[in-house]
């Protein structure tokens, strides 16, 4: 590639044309009548992780205000606001799509920047309408997504880019040398080819911006970059006074305000299921060196329970309601990982149908076990009931996941007909410790919802 228009095309059509595709039918949707909800909520529940990132981000004071419990989707969109739940989507999908590619230093960098950069900007913004703080987010986030998806794929010259950078040459010119542009060009190539929308063109585009929102963007994106060598410092404070101006309220305000939405950035991350990340925010919240496993929470337990058992008074979905058990595994029980099998078309295999939680990416092609308990992951097999798993120094480790087999992990059968036709398996990768007996009983009845489910349909 010797030209802007060149690497645009490759990120476009060779490295990332999923992305592309799905986020130019996202930006599509603009309108928020009744087809628009159901064609963005189409978008969201046709992916599992997405569908619990967006559920897990509902369910978070930054974007549910009202602590109202959200469970489903079209709940989240009615509630929250269609612009709000558009804006989750379009960040978990820019997460898992391009850390599913590569987990590289600079790449996870770019990406804690320009989280960073975008809770900044919407919690600075003047409290204005929904889209315009959405606006703002999106607007950050996506400032330098030719800088994200350069270091999201493994070429020559991501590497030989790295090597000058060692070497301590500058940036732009480092660029130029290796890629004959510069992210900043090749950001300008995507949002056109892409159709980002016409704010962010605005944001990306040479010169002064045409509204104080694009400038607000531009300056949360260099405060987030400064900040990541401290809050003080000449090029700091002229950075804190034009928000300032921006926003009407003095320097020392904002630099009170951005510590705390520093923190917020981080919470948030963590959210999408990207705490390494946050190690690389100013913000005062930071990860322990030993993970903490998740709290349970049994308001949302019995939240999600109701949904259960309203989904089995009518027709019942065994896709909605495993997506709701799956859901609720994760967010209520507390597990991070959670995964459902079912059995394949042979009769032999268990096989992924819904994973979630981070790392998961793997499972959905090589997480299978054999139903007849052979295998490295046999031992994982659940019996008659739902237990804890507790492995054992015999246990094998999988090539594709390092904690599978390894930690403790909630596994749950179910049955059709006497036979074992799926399972439930949930697990808190690194966190040392093991699941409680009230975690076991708050799977176990998850787990009877969707047992309920194919015995209905069975019948």
């Amino acid at each position: 590639m010797t030209s802007t228009r060149a690497w645009v095309t490759y990120l476009s059509k060779v490295e990332l044309p999923v992305l592309a595709n799905t986020l130019r039918r996202i930006n599509e949707l603009t309108d928020s009548n009744n087809s628009t909800v159901n064609q963005l909520a189409g978008v969201i529940l046709n992916d599992a992780q997405l569908t619990s990132q967006v559920l897990r981000l509902s369910n978070t004071v930054f974007y549910n205000q009202t602590r109202a419990q959200v469970g489903t989707v079209s709940r989240a969109i009615t509630l929250i606001g269609f612009d709000a739940v558009k804006s989750m989507t379009i960040s978990s999908l820019i997460v898992d799509s391009l850390l599913a590619r590569s987990e590289s230093p600079h790449l996870l960098k770019c990406l804690a920047r320009a989280l960073h950069a975008a809770v900044q900007a919407r919690c600075l913004l003047p409290k204005r309408n929904e889209q315009a703080l959405e606006e703002v987010f999106i607007g950050a986030l996506l400032m330098n997504i030719g800088e994200l998806a350069f270091w999201s794929c493994e070429t020559d010259q991501a590497r030989e880019l790295e090597a000058l950078l060692l070497k301590g040459e500058a940036i732009i010119d480092a660029q130029k040398t290796v890629l004959d542009t510069t992210f900043t060009e090749i950001t300008r190539g995507l949002v056109e080819a892409w159709s980002l929308g016409p704010f962010i063109k605005d944001v990306v585009a040479a010169g002064q911006p045409n509204s104080k929102a694009a400038s607000l963007v531009r300056h949360s994106v260099e405060m987030a970059r400064l900040s990541e060598k401290g809050w003080r410092g000449a090029e700091m404070d002229r950075v804190l006074e034009a928000l300032a101006g921006e926003i009407g309220e003095s320097p020392a305000t904002v630099r009170d305000q951005v510590r705390i939405n520093a923190d917020e950035a981080s919470k948030i991350a963590i959210s999408l299921g990207i705490p390494q990340v946050t190690k690389l925010m100013p913000g005062n919240r930071t990860i322990e060196d030993i993970p903490v496993a998740p709290k349970t929470d049994p308001v949302l337990q019995l939240e999600i329970l109701r949904q259960l058992t309203h989904s089995l008074t009518d027709k019942p979905d065994i896709n909605e309601v495993c997506q709701l058990v799956v859901d609720g595994i994760q967010r209520a029980v507390g597990m991070q990982r959670v995964a459902l099998l079912m059995v394949d078309r042979t009769g032999a295999q268990l096989v992924p149908k819904k994973v979630t939680g981070p790392g998961t990416e793997p499972w959905r092609e090589q997480f299978v076990l054999q139903r007849d308990g052979t295998g490295t992951l046999g031992c994982l097999l659940p019996h008659k009931a739902c237990a804890i798993y507790r492995p054992d120094k015999l246990s094998e480790t999988p090539e594709f996941d390092p904690w599978i087999c390894q930690v403790p992990a909630l596994t749950g059968p179910l049955w059709a007909k006497g036979r074992l036709v799926g399972m439930f398996y949930a697990d808190n990768a690194d966190v040392n410790a093991v699941p409680d007996q009230d975690q076991l009983t708050a799977f176990s009845h998850f787990v009877q919802h969707a047992q309920l489910c194919l015995t209905l349909l069975s019948h």
